[in-house]
């Protein structure tokens, strides 16, 4: 697996624009146990398994971007823990933790499989998680679901922090379903320590559904907890596009991600690999470069390295995401396949 040209194999990831890319997200499946109604429509149809990365050739996909200077990977999905062995995958990228080559190894959930993963997460080297929950209320949970069984995330909630995992929740606001019930969210995650993101609702794949309807902007969301908390802007940063503020009262950390009415772009250092391997730079783009491909055309990684640099090289200034009446997403692929 080793490259002719070590110089070029191992030179940062620095964009046309300067940015360095440090942050891989790369998703090991696009399949979930949920159908959440901002993310899919109910009857989605899945790639065949055949078509997905080995767990072998996502090992070494990630390894190409380390030695690249990547110093963060989150693993997504769909929900990735539904991807048979994928712990296995976790344990071997885990040599990268050892190494100090890798600062983190981590991954956004649903929460419905932590009881039976989260300590075995733990004994792989991740340390915290991120775990999307937009309710706190068991029916509503399960409308914004079609399925899901709140009692099994909360569940799982408890066994990662029982774990020792730090838990971070990512909630979406969503007009006229959840946008009530934000400020209970941040009494909940704030009394059990744990950080809370809101995230906008984004116009990614057909889902059955006006987006118009769906679209609660975060200045809304903000000035509605003004009116509850007291919020003091931070400095702190995840690695990610969220900007935080502490709520005085709760002592708590707030994030608010706001793809739709502010983009965050001209700090942007992630880069997104699907389950079959094609390679986005931006999430609002469609442009892509099959790693795949590159992976299976050679023992060694010339042309993995070559593709990755074509990407980044590529990366554009930001998004352009917008949603209007026509319902027409900016971008047909689904997020289960972008990796979330």
């Amino acid at each position: 697996m080793s490259c002719s040209r070590p110089a070029a194999c191992g030179s940062p990831l620095i964009d046309a624009y300067r940015r360095r890319v440090t942050y891989l997200r790369v998703s090991v499946t696009d399949r979930c146990d949920l159908r959440c109604v901002y993310s899919m429509p109910e009857k989605m149809s899945f790639l065949p398994r055949r078509d997905l990365l080995s767990l072998e050739e996502l090992d070494r996909l990630c390894a190409a971007f380390v030695e690249r200077g990547v110093r963060k990977i989150r693993l997504t999905g769909g929900e990735p823990l539904v991807r048979r062995d994928v712990i296995s995958l976790l344990r071997t990228l885990s040599r990268h933790l050892a190494s100090g080559a890798l600062d983190e190894l981590t991954l956004t959930t649903n929460g419905t499989l932590l009881t039976r993963h989260a300590v075995a997460l733990a004994d792989c080297g991740v340390r915290r998680v991120n775990i999307s929950l937009d309710t706190l209320d068991p029916a509503r949970y399960r409308a914004i679901t079609r399925w899901g069984d709140l009692g099994k995330v909360l569940n799982g909630l408890d066994a990662a922090q029982a774990a020792g995992l730090a838990v971070k929740l990512n909630a979406v606001a969503l007009k006229g379903v959840n946008e009530y019930e934000i400020e209970n969210l941040v009494r909940f995650a704030h009394g059990r320590g744990m950080d809370l993101t809101l995230i906008e609702v984004m116009p990614l794949g057909d889902v059955g559904a006006y987006r118009s309807d769906q679209y609660l902007p975060m200045s809304d969301v903000r000035a509605r907890l003004a009116q509850h908390f007291t919020l003091h802007p931070l400095p702190y940063r995840s690695g990610g596009p969220a900007r935080y503020v502490r709520v005085a009262e709760t002592g708590g950390r707030l994030g608010f991600i706001t793809p739709m009415s502010h983009s965050f772009c001209e700090s942007c250092n992630r880069v997104r690999v699907t389950c079959t391997g094609m390679f986005y730079t931006c999430l609002g783009h469609e442009e892509g470069r099959d790693l795949g491909q590159a992976l299976r055309g050679s023992e060694g990684n010339d042309l993995l390295h070559a593709a990755i640099g074509e990407g980044i090289a590529d990366k554009p200034k930001g998004h352009d995401f917008a949603i209007d009446r026509s319902n027409r997403p900016v971008v047909p692929r689904h997020m289960s396949m972008t990796g979330g």
